[in-house]
């Protein structure tokens, strides 16, 4: 007979005495739990005792995670949190360096625990380590020459206890003092400090300027990008990270109108050329955390051009118009003629032809070409960019094309504008950077007008292709989705620069379009005759079944999610796995990444598949209702998903990208019977669909499969020829 469901059986354990086993009732209280335990071992004042985890973790158990102790878990009879935190707050105040560095030690690590961190907050004891960061670290500055390591880890060990504190939220950001800021943004501005005193009090001051817009104003007068620098032509890749968060932030934070000022700042201090040389053409590999930041930078960056992209040009503005007039100047080596030269209809003709030349929709007034938002502006900019910067391309392609005949010339105007809008919505300009994309690209770290030389080689492609696929004007769309195909294949291959960007382009010209295109069509074919679709729709469901068991078999292997937190580099992960026979999902918290499988015993919470009652998907999942305007973008929403079971309780997932995603939903709808709609599935489907058809059909190779099946033959006169075996 299987044990009681609410009997747990447990180890504990307890110093200098040997570990007692005990079955605990769960329907009991904790406190009488506790107090059993205490009388065990003749121990009083049970209410001064408490059971922890006797893992890595060191977490209290208290009534509301009490339903997480599985069987075969090993406690700990320990202080319990009020005391401890007491115990602390009265040693890190201690007079003794020793004593102090010890509490320290050990508060930095109790701080992790949201039931510890609590008692100790209640207590006052962040305003305590404040105020030994503001004050307290003066005392020891004679003891530093003498201690200097004793001094670092003194220092270390605060700002870790403070940093894990305010990951919980319990206490707001506002409430710091200008003089702590001012402190912890003289350990980032010294040139030599200890390292894991400036990862703290970097990433302190990131968790300032994202949390509070009056903390971000203090920190933006302490802390200047000439002091920041330094840090990334280190060498400690953590340490670099941490230093680009914070420009990221800073960033981030910024009002509009300065954030064009912080972008000259940072032209003028080269960051760009440091990271390059530093971070990105480093030795090492770039990690994870360091991807996304560079990504973080590089939307930042380009979100700079969203004023001129949603900028419509006045065609009153004489300082506009005369950029167009630039332009025709350039192109056709024309100076402006005076106005008293020639007659106003005269003048209005050769300008009308010039500006048909160059391609605009609008050949009298072509300003009004570029009220169109987006791109607005920055298609103008882009194309007086092009002009002076690569002006022998640019008259290249006006005079090649004003030579040809109408139908075959591609406008150069209309091209420049529908080619700026679409390299805005490749490169996502104006959408705030999301919260899992590491997708960076090293070759917009290589120049300091990325996207206007971005712009420039793919007009000179656009014109390339048009000729290659001899477009004319009715071909005009036709030709920009080559385009867009051509430069999204060129961008996956993340091309180290500019340069092998082009020629990985000029190997992708129109013909091999073509031959990629038919190659997927043929693995993706989709025959359309009446046997071929009824053969189709016979082995559909089989397919399907093996989707399904695919699906099935990753969920038994599993996958490790991420816990998203106040501080994005500190994050926990925990991991998911259902059982082999399909009935139970097993999951736990990591302390990091897993590098291979993670063993059955070490995912101690469990959930019947029997009590989901549903799965739901994006913005509807409470962990996303909950979430800030930061956190709350399109992109991590995409990726999220919640199980729900019993009454309104969920289990959150954040999938790690878009294949895990699809992989858990469909598996979850799939053990719930429901139907697998992802994306991913009707991939799958059309692929697995595509080559069970060609192996099916392998011995009808060239020929021809009829319409409709073959007549059936009139019945014979007489059935004489039957040979009766009787």
């Amino acid at each position: 007979m299987p044990p009681p469901a609410d009997i747990v059986k447990v180890a504990i354990e307890w110093p200098g005495a040997f570990p007692r086993l005990m079955e605990i009732d769960q329907k009991k209280p904790l406190t009488s739990i506790i107090k059993e335990v205490c009388d065990g071992w003749s121990l009083g004042n049970h209410e001064n005792y408490a059971l922890q985890n006797a893992d890595s973790t060191n977490f209290y158990i208290t009534e509301k995670n009490r339903n997480d102790i599985k069987n075969g878990s090993i406690l700990r009879l320990t202080s319990s949190p009020a005391q401890k935190a007491q115990q602390l707050h009265e040693k890190i105040q201690s007079s003794s360096m020793d004593l102090k560095l010890e509490a320290l030690k050990d508060l930095a690590n109790a701080s992790r625990d949201v039931t510890f961190a609590q008692e100790f907050i209640n207590l006052d004891g962040l305003s305590l380590l404040t105020q030994m960061v503001e004050s307290g670290t003066e005392r020891y500055q004679k003891l530093q020459k003498i201690m200097k390591p004793c001094f670092g880890d003194l220092l270390s060990f605060t700002l870790t206890a403070f940093v894990e504190l305010m990951d919980h939220g319990i206490v707001s950001w506002d409430t710091f003092s200008l003089a702590f800021i001012k402190k912890i943004a003289s350990y980032v501005n010294k040139s030599a400090m200890d390292t894991a005193v400036l990862q703290r009090s970097l990433a302190i001051l990131e968790s300032m300027v994202l949390n509070s817009q009056d903390l971000y104003q203090k920190v933006a007068q302490e802390i200047t990008i000439g002091q920041l620098i330094p840090h990334l032509q280190g060498t400690d890749q953590d340490i670099q990270t941490y230093t680009i968060a914070v420009i990221n932030a800073l960033f981030l934070k910024a009002p509009e109108e300065k954030r064009q000022e912080m972008a000259h700042i940072l032209a003028q201090k080269q960051l760009r050329n440091i990271i390059l040389s530093n971070v990105i053409r480093s030795t090492r590999p770039i990690n994870d955390e360091m991807a996304h930041q560079l990504y973080v930078l590089q939307v930042l960056t380009f979100n700079l051009l969203e004023d001129r992209m949603m900028t419509k040009m006045d065609p009153q503005d004489q300082a506009q118009r005369d950029i167009i007039f630039e332009l025709r100047r350039i192109a056709f080596d024309v100076e402006c003629e005076p106005n008293n030269s020639g007659s106003i209809e005269k003048r209005k003709s050769m300008y009308t032809r010039d500006y048909k030349k160059l391609g605009f929709i609008n050949h009298v007034n072509p300003a009004v070409d570029f009220t169109q938002i987006p791109p607005g502006m920055l298609a103008l900019d882009n194309m007086l960019y092009f002009a002076k910067h690569h002006q022998d391309a640019y008259i290249r392609i006006v005079l090649e094309n004003s030579s040809r005949e109408d139908k075959h010339e591609c406008p150069f105007g209309r091209s420049s504008i529908e080619l700026t809008k679409m390299l805005c919505e490749i490169l996502k300009v104006g959408e705030l950077p999301s919260e899992n994309c590491h997708d960076f690209h090293p070759m917009f770290f290589t120049h300091d007008r990325a996207f206007e030389e971005f712009f420039c080689i793919c007009i000179q492609l656009l014109n390339k292709t048009w000729k290659e696929m001899r477009a004319t004007s009715e071909d005009f769309n036709k030709v920009m989705q080559v385009v867009r195909e051509q430069v999204m294949r060129a961008l996956t291959l993340k091309p180290n620069s500019l340069d092998q960007f082009k020629t990985r382009l000029q190997n992708l010209s129109y013909t091999e379009i073509l031959k990629i295109r038919q190659s997927e069509r043929m693995n993706q074919e989709d025959f359309q005759s009446r046997p071929i679709l009824e053969l189709r729709e016979k082995i559909q469901p089989e397919i399907m079944e093996l989707i399904k068991q695919q699906r099935l078999n990753r969920l038994c292997e599993g996958t490790c999610f991420r816990k998203i937190s106040s501080r994005r580099r500190q994050d926990k992960f925990w991991y998911c796995r259902l059982s082999p026979n399909h009935k139970v999902l097993h999951y736990g918290d990591l302390e990091e990444s897993p590098q291979g499988e993670v063993p059955h015993d070490s995912l101690q919470d469990k959930l019947p598949v029997a009590d989901i009652k549903a799965v739901v998907t994006g913005k509807d999942c409470p962990h996303m209702k909950e979430k800030g305007a930061l956190k709350q973008n399109k992109e991590v929403q995409e990726l999220a998903f919640s199980v729900l079971y019993e009454s309104d309780e969920y289990l959150n997932f954040i999938a790690p990208d878009k294949h895990e995603y699809c992989v858990w939903t469909d598996g979850l709808n799939a053990l719930l019977g429901k139907e697998m709609t992802s994306e991913f599935t009707k991939s799958d489907l059309d692929v697995l669909l595509s080559m069970e058809m060609k192996l099916r059909l392998l011995d009808l190779e060239n020929i021809q499969i009829p319409e409709a099946p073959p007549p059936i033959p009139k019945e014979p006169s007489n059935y004489d020829f039957v040979y009766d075996c009787n």
